[in-house]
């Protein structure tokens, strides 16, 4: 899966993830490869990000929105 996050300011991640958890504002949720398509409002919190080589990488946002189609996450989040 292809995963952005992007910010106001800058684009702080770009790449090909296996896994990614986020902070819904209903509750946290993750997303996997072939996953059904989605959008979802964000609560403050921490995005976890595992990449193909399993490294983990966390994100703190304020709020935010991601999208998923076809294999391409979008998250627009706001960080201060």
């Amino acid at each position: 899966m292809q995963l952005e996050i992007v910010t106001p300011d800058e684009k702080v991640f770009e790449g090909e993830v296996k896994l990614v958890q986020l902070p819904g504002t209903t509750g946290s949720f993750e997303i996997l490869n072939n996953h059904a398509p989605i959008i979802s409002t964000l609560k403050k919190g921490k995005i976890k990000v595992t990449d193909s080589a399993n490294s983990t990488q966390y994100f703190e946002i304020k709020s935010g929105v991601v999208e998923l189609q076809n294999n391409k996450i979008i998250v627009l989040a706001e960080t201060k």
